[in-house]
């Protein structure tokens, strides 16, 4: 047998938001009926770099998909190396034999299940109803978040996004113009608080180590989504909001060391009874949606290795279909 190589841009040009929502929300249902099988992440921590590496194995039992993610984060690699902040690779295996199928770019499919874990947590806790979208940071993970949420809506009313930099403020709103018909508006901020003023969704993607979203600045029945806080001591909330909000994880362990709650969590401000559910319990309605039109909601993300093996295998499929990649023996 041959293994099929698959580099990113050739991933890329094989999926389409909308069907990596399908296969995310469908990883996260099965992760909520107990039928897969994830360690915890495994990570390398290089200090002197400000980066770290990441190891994220999983098996969809009843789906008889598997395999491994590989990623990195070096936030400062975009200014000071020319490369992005997230790169990965996944090897995705046969569960039957244990051969190697597939290696690919994983960093797409990183960018893509992200955003669309935003859409899936977004569809099951958020109103209804919401027009207006705010963005706390606007890189790759905030364009796909953007990508996602317009796949799951006809229309929304404004879309505004802060970031550090006016160049990546005007950058982003730039592109999503081209590209974002049914945005009716675009507003770029420099201060958080305008940004956040009366949304009805917020999207949360920066590597920030203290708050800075301020509990004064979240509006009644507003859902936030929040991506950025994927490592221990990383956080984007101020407390405060995590207290009064009702809390859906992807996963618990996860969350606990090193999503938007591990803070809270490790210096007492919240505890376990503060977590409602994790996202798949919600799916699978073993626990309620959102409950009350005044209900504030926070999803809290870490990216699951179920997600990235279903996009993986999705990848893979239709790669062998339309006979795309390089095929080569690596056993």
């Amino acid at each position: 047998m041959d293994t099929l190589l698959l580099t990113d841009n050739e991933v890329k040009s094989l999926l389409s938001i909308s069907d990596v929502i399908k296969a995310v929300e469908l990883s996260f249902k099965e992760k909520g009926l107990n039928q897969v099988q994830m360690p915890a992440k495994i990570y390398l921590h290089f200090n002197k770099n400000k980066g770290d590496l990441r190891t994220m194995p999983a098996f969809l039992e009843r789906l008889d998909i598997s395999g491994v993610k590989i990623v990195n984060v070096h936030p400062e690699n975009p200014t000071k190396n020319g490369m992005p902040t997230v790169m990965a690779t996944i090897l995705l295996i046969d569960p039957k034999t244990g051969f190697p199928l597939c290696i690919m770019g994983g960093t797409t499919i990183t960018n893509m299940r992200t955003g669309a874990a935003v859409a899936v947590a977004t569809k099951y806790l958020a109103n209804k109803d919401w027009k207006t979208v705010g963005f706390i940071g606007g890189g790759a993970q905030a364009r796909t978040s953007l990508s996602a949420l317009l796949a799951i809506k006809d229309q929304i009313d404004e879309v505004r996004v802060w970031s550090r930099t006016e160049k990546t403020r005007k950058k982003f709103v730039d592109d999503a113009k081209k590209t974002c018909e049914n945005v009716s508006n675009f507003v770029s901020y420099a201060s958080i608080r305008k940004t956040l003023a009366d949304v009805d969704i917020v999207v949360t993607t920066t590597p920030s180590r203290k708050p800075i979203v301020e509990a004064d600045m979240i509006s009644e029945g507003v859902h936030i989504n929040c991506i950025g806080a994927d490592a221990a001591g990383k956080q984007e909330l101020d407390p405060k909001i995590l207290a009064k909000s009702r809390i859906v994880v992807d996963d618990w362990m996860q969350a606990a060391h090193s999503g938007e709650i591990n803070v809270p969590l490790q210096s007492g401000i919240i505890d376990r009874s503060h977590i409602s559910a994790e996202i798949g319990e919600v799916i699978a309605g073993l626990k309620p949606k959102r409950q009350t039109k005044k209900e504030i909601s926070v999803f809290v993300s870490t990216g699951l290795a179920v997600q990235d093996v279903v996009t993986a295998k999705l990848a893979y499929y239709k790669a062998k279909e339309k006979k795309l990649g390089h095929l080569f023996k690596i056993v």
